[in-house]
């Protein structure tokens, strides 16, 4: 069955998008002295099989990310779906906007709202909000690291009905390995805690550079949630794809 016209238009959306060339989201690094003022990618992975098994499966990232001063400011959307025969197993959606402000040293302030929406998670929708203090502990030609730490708010609203409002405290990190100019491994990590649950991310990237646009990623996603509402599918969910990078 043909995915719906909003799902194709959402990803639509994510191809026109642009961002920085590295694609994660939480504490990611400071811009390259030599970074573009405005630069961007858009991410697709596609699957479909037909005969005796009657699947596909859709991911889809893009991002936008333009300088001002020490301002680097980003927005980010992604969708991920996947049927089987007649039936929807996965179905997520997120749209974010991000702030950093450079200080000295290595160091700087941050702020993002962000809001997401999974299907079989037992939630309608989240909308979080988060500020906090940020450092550069890593710069260099192979090795890249930052961390961020700060308190935030999160509103919760649930499949079944219902909503919660909830401060909580966060934190997270992200280390680049660069194999050579091509090649690269990335590491995305964050908690975000409320006094009902801990909800952790991570994302694991290799990406190899085909030219100076085009890339290949391989990736493995994990989500967890440590007390999920009750009609939840499970605590954790986990994705692997393979998709194709274009950055200008």
């Amino acid at each position: 069955m043909p995915l719906p016209r909003c799902r194709w238009l959402l990803l639509s959306g994510c191809l026109l998008s642009v961002s920085a060339p590295a694609d994660l989201f939480y504490a990611p690094p400071a811009p390259d002295d030599d970074a573009p003022n405005f630069s961007g990618s858009a991410e697709l992975g596609y699957t479909r099989l037909t005969g005796n098994t009657e699947t596909q499966t859709l991911l889809a990232r893009g991002r936008l990310t333009w300088l001002t001063g020490r301002f680097t400011h980003t927005f980010r959307a992604e969708t991920r779906s996947v049927q089987d025969h007649d039936d929807t197993t996965s179905e997520r959606y997120l749209a974010a906007a991000r702030e950093r402000y450079e200080l000295a040293d290595d160091n700087y302030l941050f702020g993002f709202a962000r809001w997401e929406r999974d299907r079989f998670s037992g939630y309608d929708s989240q909308l979080t909000t988060i500020a906090g203090y940020g450092r550069q502990l890593l710069t260099g030609p192979t090795h890249t690291l930052s961390a961020e730490a700060g308190p935030g708010y999160r509103h919760d609203a649930y499949a079944e009905g219902g909503s919660d409002n909830l401060p909580l405290a966060y934190a997270a990190l992200d280390y680049t390995y660069n194999f050579s100019d091509d090649i690269s491994f990335e590491q995305e990590m964050s908690a975000e805690a409320t006094h009902i649950s801990v909800t952790t991310r991570s994302l694991s990237t290799i990406t190899s550079q085909l030219n100076s646009h085009l890339a290949l990623r391989v990736a493995y996603d994990v989500k967890s949630n440590t007390h999920p509402p009750p009609d939840a599918s499970a605590r954790t969910d986990t994705t692997t794809s393979v998709s194709v990078l274009y950055s200008w």
